[in-house]
Order: C-alpha cells, then structure tokens, then sequence
C-alpha cells in the first residue's frame, strides 16, 4: 500500500510517498533530509499528538482552566483522554507549567495548565 505524506518537522514540506506492508514503513522517498523518514515512520507506526483541553475550575471567576499534555500521547488514546480530563477540576491556584494530572492515563505524559489561574 502507498501513502503520500507531507512531512511537518521542518520548513521544506516535503511531499512524501510512503510504501507500507503489514502496517510497518518499507519505503520512504520524497524526503530531502532526513527528518523526512522519521517523520513518515512515526506518524504510520506510531502516531502521536499534543492534546489540548480545557478543566472546568471550582471557585474562581475563570470557568474553564487551558491545559495540554507536556508530550505527545498516542493519537488512538486521545478520546480516552478526553474522557479523563472531562472528570478534574481546578479548585486551588495554578501557574502556567503546573502539573494538573501526573502521569495521564499512565502514558508517560503530565497535564499541565497552559495559564495562571
């Protein structure tokens, strides 16, 4: 199976012909440095992504509390995510960068608020 990507870790925007067998990357061409093939296996093997959200908050005159994961988590596990975040909320003071769930769902990735509350 062929897949054209275009590839996002650099300005160039290379347009990326993909070979996939068996769900695993064969072929990568298209690419001009070598950013390109990574890219291209991360996102048909293992795709990942930042997830931003909002927390409702408990007490303050800001409703909604801007947070998102400090790595990128599995793009097959955001609804799941979602899912979680929709359970906290904001009942004390934050600052920008504080850990608001650690370790989300056990992926590896905090939630941490994207503003001062």
């Amino acid at each position: 199976m062929k897949k054209n990507l275009i590839c996002i870790e650099c300005p160039k925007g290379c347009a990326l012909d993909v070979d996939i067998e068996n769900c695993r990357v064969v072929k990568v061409t298209g690419n001009q440095c070598p950013k390109g093939e990574t890219y291209a296996i991360s996102e048909i093997e293992d795709p990942r992504r930042i997830l931003t959200a909002t927390i409702l908050t408990k007490g303050f005159p800001l409703k909604l509390l801007p947070v998102r994961t400090d790595r990128p988590i599995p793009k097959a596990r955001i609804s799941d995510a979602m899912k979680a975040i929709r359970k906290i909320r904001a009942i004390s003071r934050v600052k920008t960068g504080d850990i608001i769930a650690k370790d989300l769902l056990g992926l590896g990735a905090n939630l941490i608020a994207t503003r001062e509350l």
